[in-house]
């Protein structure tokens, strides 16, 4: 996160309240980044609300700029800005859609997710971080470079967090239920189960401090994991991955960013490998 030197806040003319702006403006002064706010509007006018928020961050010690545009669509329009503006990092407030119009649309947040070629912060809620608790979500029982790497950006993000709002970082990681069937001897128990997800952890525990308390290994599956172990802990923020799933297999089966959204009561960091950002960017620089 120390890396990110522009931060693109999506401002909601509508709302009195602009979380994310308070949310990128705590990251901001930690990680001494601009800020680009930007409404996704062109029915009206807007420049006068941009104007003074503008000025409210400047007056804060954060070099900030502004815009108003419309592509089509809002995550279109977020994605452009995001490459027109050279921002590393999105923070929208999220939206939530009722379980109809889920089930007849894809929701415009889950398309963010899928799509925006940077990581994106949606807020729940304008609740404090300071002393939170951190929750980074990883698979693993994924040992491939990719997903290594992931693991490691997001471990490493969350860390980040902790050290900025002096929080404690909590590990999650769900496991498959025993297969008498696997050819693995490891998978045809539980406790071996756990015990592989267990000495897997060690290279994030060791690295990082974490305490054997705020290390979550459980079976099941992680999408009603995760929330319940962040809504038990009562995680200030949750950091986990997505490799970004389309078509008829992400409708299907969902990616997990996309379903614990709506259920985590937390603001929820989500992040992509590096291959799949730089893929995204290119698509949107033809």
């Amino acid at each position: 996160m120390q890396a990110v030197k522009r931060i693109l806040v999506v401002i909601d003319p509508t709302r009195k309240e602009q979380v994310a702006l308070k949310r990128a403006s705590l990251i901001a002064r930690f990680i001494e980044s601009e800020l680009h706010l930007l409404v996704c509007e062109n029915r009206q006018d807007y420049g006068p609300l941009l104007q003074e928020l503008t000025e409210q961050a400047t007056a804060e010690g954060i070099t900030c700029d502004s815009s108003q545009s419309w592509h089509s669509g809002m995550t279109e329009t977020i994605n452009r800005a995001v490459v027109r503006e050279g921002c590393g990092l999105v923070i929208k407030q999220h939206t939530p859609d009722s379980a109809l119009r889920k089930a007849l649309l894809t929701p415009e947040d889950w398309k963010l997710l899928r799509y925006c070629p940077a990581p994106v912060l949606m807020v729940k809620n304008s609740d404090s971080w300071i002393k939170g608790s951190v929750l980074a979500a990883i698979d693993l029982g994924s040992h491939d470079d990719q997903h290594h790497v992931l693991h490691d950006t997001i471990v490493s993000h969350a860390a980040d967090i902790c050290e900025m709002i002096s929080g404690q970082l909590h590990l999650i990681s769900a496991h498959p239920a025993p297969m008498l069937s696997s050819a693995d001897p490891t998978f045809q128990l539980r406790e071996s189960i756990a015990a592989s997800y267990q000495d897997a952890s060690g290279e994030y525990t060791d690295k990082y401090g974490v305490a054997q308390d705020c290390l979550h290994i459980d079976e099941g599956p992680a999408d009603t994991l995760i929330p319940f172990v962040a809504n038990k802990i009562g995680a200030s923020v949750t950091v986990i991955g997505t490799v970004g799933r389309k078509g008829i297999a992400g409708a299907l089966i969902g990616n997990t960013a996309e379903v614990v959204l709506d259920q985590l009561n937390s603001d929820v960091l989500v992040l992509k490998p590096d291959d799949t950002l730089s893929h995204l960017e290119s698509l949107l620089e033809k």
